[in-house]
């Protein structure tokens, strides 16, 4: 056996989450990170978020990718937090059919809630709503052998 693997085995197994738990960790989060495709590939870029309303809310720019790939397609937002000193933390994707949302009240309420941490002009917004949500906790290093 490979020292990697030897290694790894003594940790111990990822806890699953409850749906309620994870939403509760996304309610606190601001940053995470958006799958989707682009000519058949996986595609990911960082992007600033909100929950509002069963649903994982963001903003682009309506020339970006991101906004491209959206309208009407199978998304997934993955955000976590972990300590790699300790190896120890969570991990939560939510996947669903995301909309862009180019104005109107929605569009504004989508500004309201998220800030993006870079600089631009993201002036339409994504909504992915919680269809799927999955989630793990890393309980981290075990005391002993």
């Amino acid at each position: 056996m490979l020292p990697e693997l030897r290694a790894s085995a003594t940790l111990p197994s990822p806890d699953h989450l409850t749906r309620e738990e994870c939403l509760e960790l996304l309610a606190g989060c601001q940053v995470g990170r958006m799958v989707f495709t682009v000519g058949a590939l996986p595609a990911v870029v960082p992007v600033a978020i909100a929950l509002d309303t069963g649903a994982v809310v963001c903003r682009t720019a309506s020339g970006s990718r991101l906004a491209h790939a959206a309208d009407g397609q199978v998304l997934a937002l993955q955000a976590d937090e972990i300590d790699v000193s300790t190896r120890s933390g969570w991990s939560v994707v939510a996947t669903g059919v995301a909309g862009v949302v180019r104005d109107g009240p929605e569009a504004r309420r989508i500004a309201d809630l998220v800030r993006p941490w870079v600089p631009g002009h993201d002036d339409v917004g994504i909504r992915l709503p919680l269809t799927v949500v999955t989630g793990r906790r890393l309980p981290g290093r075990r005391t002993s052998p």
